[in-house]
């Protein structure tokens, strides 16, 4: 009675194995071309030929090792700046304690140098960018990437994106951030021009993301866009060193966080319409290439503004103290820190009622829309 059953999945099982096989075949044949035909020829093209085959083997090696090794990856790196032993907004005047003089006719000391309260937000955004391109190689400007999957761009493959799709989505959260610096947190609006250093910042930040030292458009070498993004945090460290001089400008007044918090919030929201279309349109399951992509820079944008939000808290402390704020700053952080512990090993854009397939992008967008929900709630209290 069951051999009915048997038999037929057992053709279905030969077919698929038939299927791998032509597909390997096909996959393998211009190799298994090339390599009779070097063997036929001269030794010297039999060794021109080695050293290529040793240079490519070379590369994607560290090419596979760059996209799949994720250095100072820490879910939890806020913790590491101790934000809550902070107990005055950015830019504000430090007390500094003056030696008595205890002798007479001894020297008087001079007064020690003004110094005021460094940025936070602009020390978790270098740091980011530190993480992408100095502690990792920045995956979306690598030659082999570009170059793709035999002519298929990566991201289209269920390999090798991961990493990329994250950094892009870590920049993207820091891009908004230096965005916002320039126009309105560092600088008295009205009253102040634009801080030079921040405005680099923002420039270099805005470069494209994907450029190699050599393009066609416009056709010559070029700048690769790590260098740009290496620019834009020296600039934020140099804007810090003279905030910390009292020679630039924070202004941490209630308006200017209205302002940043609405911006990230629709930042988030544009990324959660983003997954919605790709979750109702496509349910294919393990076998959905492009749910990675959109799964990890969901997470990577996530991860940069759980940082930047618990800067900000820091930032403007006097404001999130007379308004009332530190709870909702504390539920938002614990939903980021909860949606960052989703680390899926394959990501699967099934069915939000199926049960065999799970929904990755699902989950992910019920955390962002969570994040964002309490951002527009921290956004009203301020408004009121």
């Amino acid at each position: 009675m069951l051999n009915p059953i048997a038999a037929f999945f057992e053709k279905i099982f030969r077919g698929l194995g038939r299927g791998i096989g032509l597909f390997i075949s096909w996959l393998i044949w211009p190799f298994a071309a090339l390599y009779a035909w070097v063997v036929s020829k001269s030794f010297v093209i039999k060794a021109v030929a080695g050293f290529i085959v040793l240079l490519f083997v070379g590369l994607y090696g560290y090419f596979i090792w760059q996209t799949q090794w994720w250095a100072g990856f820490s879910p939890d790196y806020v913790n590491s700046y101790n934000l809550e032993a902070r107990k005055r907004a950015a830019g504000l005047p430090l007390n500094v304690a003056v030696n008595a003089v205890t002798e007479p006719g001894a020297p008087v000391e001079a007064p020690p140098a003004a110094t005021c309260e460094r940025s936070a937000i602009v020390d978790v955004a270098a740091d980011l960018i530190d993480l992408n391109v100095n502690q990792n190689a920045w995956v979306s400007s690598m030659l082999l990437y570009k170059l793709g999957l035999f002519g298929m761009d990566w991201d289209d493959t269920p390999w090798m994106d991961n990493k990329a799709s994250f950094q892009r989505g870590v920049n993207q959260a820091i891009r908004r951030t230096s965005v916002e610096l320039v126009d309105s947190l560092g600088r008295v609006r009205g009253t102040s021009g634009i801080n030079a250093d921040l405005q680099s910042a923002r420039g270099n930040m805005q470069f494209d993301e994907s450029t190699w030292y050599f393009g066609f458009q416009p056709f010559g070498p070029k700048s690769p866009s790590p260098s740009y993004y290496r620019a834009a945090m020296n600039n934020l460290r140099a804007f810090n060193t003279s905030l910390v001089k009292c020679e630039a400008i924070f202004d941490g007044r209630s308006d200017n966080l209205v302002e940043f918090i609405d911006r990230i919030a629709n930042d988030l929201g544009n990324t959660s319409a983003i997954i919605r279309e790709r979750s109702e349109n496509y349910n294919g399951g393990w076998f959905d290439a492009r749910a990675d992509d959109r799964f990890w820079f969901a997470y990577g944008q996530l991860y940069g503004y759980y940082g930047v939000l618990a800067a900000s808290a820091a930032d403007f402390e006097g404001v999130v103290t007379q308004r009332g704020l530190k709870p909702l700053f504390d539920e938002t952080l614990k939903q980021l820190q909860a949606s960052l512990r989703i680390q899926p090993t394959i990501i699967s854009n099934g069915r939000e009622d199926g049960w065999i397939m799970p929904t990755h992008l699902s989950t992910m967008g019920f955390y962002i829309l969570r994040v964002r929900s309490n951002l527009v709630e921290m956004r009203d209290v301020l408004a009121r």
